[in-house]
């Protein structure tokens, strides 16, 4: 390996560190409408044609932004200490799972809207959902065997709705969505 590739790896991961925060201020500025490849570009300081390559398109973008978002449950998940990583109860990790996921939900509810609208046509193959999808699909399997846990995680997903959030979040109750999100699984697997 060259030193010039070295170098390559290092500017590419500057610019897609400047794109998505530069994603992230237009989404806080003025929402999903807000975000477009040519206000990112401009705003981060490298080329349109740098930021299609990388993310292929404003969908790709947002997905990208939502994955580094969810990045540290993701990871908590496959390996992290109990609850949420391996070794607790069915019940226990997915509920932890799912305070995490509100977490998430809860500060990035602009993102969730926008990647909602970007990704309305492939919703259920975004890596991100695809992958929360089979973590909570699973845990329901296995906590509760007489459901649809198919069924059931698709359910539980959609109220992790963007507009929903904020619609249920008030700023002098910011874990509200989280804990309503809470009750419906324990009411679930309570059945």
């Amino acid at each position: 390996m060259t030193a010039e590739g070295r170098a390559e790896r290092v500017d590419a991961a500057r610019n897609r560190a400047a794109v998505l925060r530069a994603t992230e201020l237009l989404l806080a500025e003025g929402g999903g409408d807000h975000v477009s490849i040519d206000r990112v570009a401009a705003l981060a300081g490298v080329g349109k044609g740098t930021v299609f390559r990388r993310f292929g398109s404003r969908a790709g973008l947002l997905q990208a932004l939502l994955e580094e978002r969810s990045k540290e449950l993701r990871e908590a998940i496959a390996g992290g200490p109990p609850p949420l990583g391996p070794g607790a109860p069915a019940r226990e990790r997915l509920l932890a799972f799912l305070d995490g996921l509100g977490a998430i939900a809860e500060g990035n509810a602009t993102l969730l809207a926008a990647h909602e609208q970007a990704c309305a046509e492939d919703k259920y193959d975004d890596p991100s959902y695809r992958s929360w999808h089979r973590h909570l699909s699973g845990l329901l399997a296995e906590a509760r065997p007489d459901l649809d846990a198919d069924f059931l995680a698709h359910a539980l997903l959609a109220v992790f709705d963007g507009g929903l959030i904020r619609h249920v979040t008030p700023p002098d109750e910011p874990r509200r969505f989280t804990c309503a999100v809470r009750e419906l699984a324990t009411a679930l697997l309570d059945g």
